[in-house]
């Protein structure tokens, strides 16, 4: 999963840790007061003091929202991100290193005005070079490009204070260096590592032993947390993400009864360590707060200190655990709301999408009835054979979805009455078949052994003896086993897959329906849409005619081929481009025809008058109508075909994308 789904997967989570946690300060703070003492301030409550409190809180708390914001808004991606955190904590640090001395926050306030211009100027004016028409535009790219450098000086003007006094950049930079090369060498032993590890089997023992615990995937996760937790007192969280998470998470998102997202095991994994680096005795966390804790503050204070926290901690990653929409909400908001979104018709959308569309048509059935009613009185015996059949067609479709909608719920209902019998069976027959899948394994590699020992003679008679006794009991206990596994299951599992079948069948005939009810319309628009540029093609095809004539054949092939690519910009126009290709072929011979050409330019000329004859009438007659059809159905029945999703839309889907689906019982 992306590091931008992690981070917003994490944010609500983070804002309930948050809530947990001022509300136990608050509480603690109210009723024990002397927990909480006030911070003393030597001098009086005046513009002075005011002016401390601005200058050290609003710009890092400015920045932090500057950064998170534009990742949460998705403005910026996480790298992006991390340079406009760099850059304003560089000009923070240029008035921080000239504190008290004159003009020591000029660079910070030309850097302020300079983006308070270009956020202005993006606003007012189109800053597109290639779109300069006047003036207007010209002057938009000339304060644009003056905010840009007056903000290039202040972040220069910055930089060089930092440089200059005590060597400060020149020392961000070695450590930034150190940090980033620790990492890089890191990643680097962490991949040598996991790829040894599983070309030794190391990932196959971990799985059979992982798919060896009764209980499913909730043994498992919680087994791996465990173990996480306990990493967390001596690795640092680079080394658990890059050596321990790589192993375990094709695991865990592997297994059929996980029915859960790799967002959510990411951000439960990240709470974990959370609180494994604050719990005693080795938590990193408390040997941070030591190096910067007075010498008064005794290490036992701390761990006790530390305690109603980590249980706080662990309130937290239980809430986040059992609401799963906590952490793949916001993700899903952003990922549907942003310029990069999936249009309707993605497959990964369409459970929850027909969730919210067949609340729709419970909600707006007589409205949708109405309209496909009037749009079927609607005359359109004037357009071309083919779109009135597609149009009375989809008619007919748009007619028959109501039909299709009780269809698929009946299918559903069907499936979901008779899974309770079955889930148990099938749960209790998979852990069987987990078993059993162990035993085969096992047998597979002790047969491979043994066929390497019985090259070795009576020497290793002993050790084949040993092996055949071992199969032995492995075929023992598979027998064991397979006499476990409940009568019936065979019957209850082809119901289910019928049923399945059933209501897949359904929802697809109910989808190739919309989507054919929808269609005509949405062409048709385009079409008579396309009216007017067709009819201004028919000044540069009539004058062809004289090019055909007097040009040379090679001079009125390129000609031809310049109408030709006018005539392919126009929606709808292939059948006179076809004409009009045919004509330019007649010229490429070296005896071109001239004659065929100007036939074939007449049957384009014919072709463009019949078609313009009936869009034309369709424009005056039918446009209307047909909008106020497709504006009554295009966000129900045709909402398939739109581009994307409206923000309403986006919203309730994705509030129904966050809730993990059940999806184990297809395996």
């Amino acid at each position: 999963t992306s590091a931008g789904d992690m981070f917003l997967g994490a944010f609500l989570p983070g804002l309930v840790l948050v809530g947990i946690y001022i509300v136990y300060i608050l509480v603690l703070a109210l009723i024990r007061p002397r927990s909480a003492p006030p911070a003393p301030n030597e001098g009086n409550y005046d513009f002075g003091f005011a002016k401390r409190i601005i200058v050290v809180l609003v710009p890092p708390l400015a920045l932090i929202v500057a950064v998170l914001g534009s990742i949460i808004m998705g403005v910026a991606t996480v790298n992006q991100a991390g340079a406009i955190g760099a850059i304003g904590s560089m000009v923070m640090a240029g008035y921080r290193l000239m504190e008290g001395k004159r003009g020591a926050f000029y660079p910070a306030i030309l850097a302020a005005l300079s983006l308070v211009g270009i956020v202005l100027v993006l606003n007012i004016f189109d800053v597109n070079v290639k779109n300069i028409r006047d003036s207007h535009d010209a002057m938009g790219i000339v304060l644009a490009a003056v905010s840009s450098i007056a903000f290039l000086i202040a972040v220069v003007w910055s930089g060089w204070r930092a440089y200059k006094i005590d060597e400060t950049l020149n020392g961000v930079m070695v450590e930034t260096a150190k940090t980033t090369s620790l990492v890089f060498i890191i990643l680097l032993g962490a991949a040598m590592l996991t790829a040894a590890f599983r070309a030794f089997g190391g990932e196959e023992l971990v799985r059979d032993f992982l798919t060896g615990l009764p209980g499913g995937f909730i043994t498992k996760f919680i087994v791996v947390m465990s173990v996480i937790f306990v990493l967390g007192f001596f690795l640092d969280f680079i080394e658990i993400a890059v050596v321990v998470v790589p192993i375990i998470a094709p695991i865990l998102l592997s297994d059929a009864s996980a029915n859960v997202t790799a967002v959510w095991l990411g951000v439960m994994i990240g709470v974990n360590m959370q609180t494994s680096f604050l719990t005693p005795p080795f938590g990193f966390a408390l040997f941070y707060l030591r190096g910067v804790a007075p010498a008064i503050v005794k290490t036992i204070e701390m761990y006790r200190g530390v305690i109603p926290f980590i249980l706080l901690q662990l309130a937290g990653l239980a809430i986040v655990g059992l609401f799963p929409p906590l952490v793949n909400y916001l993700p899903n908001r952003v990922y549907l709301t942003s310029d990069t979104a999936p249009p309707p018709s993605n497959p990964r959308l369409q459970a929850c999408l027909e969730t919210y569309l067949f609340e729709q048509y419970a909600l707006r059935g007589n409205d949708l009835r109405s309209a496909i009613n009037t749009a079927k009185t609607l005359d359109i015996s004037y357009l071309p054979q083919d779109y009135q059949t597609a149009l009375s067609e989809g008619f007919q479709s748009a007619e028959t979805t109501f039909e299709r909608v009780e269809k698929v719920q009946s299918a559903e209902a069907a499936l979901q009455a008779h899974i309770p019998a079955y889930e148990t069976l099938h749960r209790r027959v998979r852990e069987l078949r987990v078993s059993l899948g162990a035993i085969d394994r096992e047998v597979e590699k002790l047969d491979k052994e043994r066929g390497f020992l019985s090259r070795g003679g009576d020497e290793v008679a002993d050790e084949l003896s040993n092996m055949d006794a071992e199969l032995a009991a492995l075929g023992d206990s598979r027998l064991e086993i397979e006499a476990r596994l409940p009568e019936g299951y065979d019957d209850m599992r082809a119901r289910y897959v019928e049923l399945a079948k059933t209501e897949t069948d359904a929802r697809r005939n109910y989808r190739r329906a919309v989507d054919d009810a929808y269609e005509p319309v949405s062409q048709l628009r385009r079409l008579i849409a396309a009216t007017g540029a067709l009819v201004a093609l028919e000044a540069p095809i009539a004058a062809l005619a004289v090019v055909i004539a007097d040009d040379p054949a090679d001079q009125a092939m390129d000609t031809i081929k310049e109408v030709e690519s006018e005539v392919s910009a126009v929606y709808g126009a292939s059948a006179i481009k076809s004409k009009l290709s045919k004509a330019r072929r007649a010229l490429k011979d070296d005896t071109p025809d001239r004659e065929e050409a100007a036939s074939q330019l007449a049957a384009a000329l014919e072709a463009l008058a019949a078609e313009k004859a009936w869009r034309q009438q369709a424009e005056k007659q039918l446009l209307g109508d047909l909008e106020r059809y497709d504006d009554a159905i295009k966000d129900t029945i045709g909402l398939r075909q739109q581009e994307r999703l409206s923000k309403d839309q986006a919203t309730e889907v994705a509030a129904c994308l966050s809730h993990h689906r059940d999806i184990s019982l297809a395996f």
